[in-house]
């Protein structure tokens, strides 16, 4: 058993089957549901950019390319493992079909997941999962979905690291190129450690965070803090306002 999560070092509670834990599998789980988002996105940016010629322009020796390559470095063919580079000449990394594709057949080999299929006798067989079964074929949304369903196994294998650092690398190179990032909400209760109003809630994080200090709150204990201060503060905030205006 682990006693600390082997993504963030965060700990884990005793006695955990867990290798990942739960604030890092809900950063996975958004990724993989914000992907399918970039990939519609990236699709767009596939042609490049068009337009009149501009003043100005030195002009070019060759006809420019028919596509973007930093979108067709993501929505390509590719290998699963990155290729020896002696020169230093190879670029990106692996696309994001390859990388999702890759990681359903590596948990499939690794997990001991029965499955049951009927032949054409009506005659059921079941036999080991030999690889993934994607309903709607083996695009980016689906293998997100897939992926998903699994998150809860993949959070207690010696290899989640690999999982989450990976798949956090790719979700960097997506942002960069749809220029995209996550949402992130300030909340109206201070800090418990250090009283300032700076927390923050981001879309991919489960925990409410301090921009100051090191507070870290799950929701549940954000809404408990917030319903233990925000009467007593509210009820000063009408206070001075009653004072102002009387003074005035």
């Amino acid at each position: 058993m682990n006693d600390i999560c082997i993504s963030c070092f965060g700990r884990l509670p005793d006695d955990s089957p867990r290798t990942g834990c739960e604030a890092c599998e809900y950063s996975v789980h958004t990724w993989l549901r914000e992907l399918p988002r970039h990939w519609v996105l990236l699709q767009d940016m596939l042609r490049p950019d068009t337009g009149p010629a501009r003043r100005g322009g030195i002009g070019r020796a060759h006809a420019p390319l028919p596509v973007r390559l930093e979108a067709l470095d993501l929505l390509g063919p590719g290998q699963v493992v990155l290729l020896d580079d002696p020169h230093g000449d190879q670029t990106a990394g692996v696309p994001i079909t390859p990388l999702l594709y890759g990681w359903a057949c590596y948990l499939t080999a690794d997990a001991d997941v029965p499955v049951a299929r009927r032949d054409t006798y009506g005659t059921i067989h079941t036999t080991r999962c030999e690889g993934p079964w994607i309903r709607g074929g083996a695009a980016v949304p689906g293998l997100c979905r897939w992926l998903d369903a699994y998150l809860h196994y993949a959070a207690t294998r010696p290899w989640w690291d690999d999982l989450y650092e990976q798949l956090e690398l790719l979700l960097h190179r997506v942002r960069r190129l749809t220029h995209t990032r996550p949402v992130t909400r300030a909340k109206d209760a201070p800090c418990p450690q250090c009283s300032a109003w700076s927390l923050v809630e981001k879309e991919d994080e489960l925990h409410v965070t301090c921009t100051i200090c090191p507070a870290r709150l799950t929701p549940a204990e954000y809404d408990e803090h917030r319903a233990a201060v925000m009467p007593a503060l509210s009820s000063l905030a009408l206070r001075i306002a009653a004072t102002q205006q009387t003074a005035a």
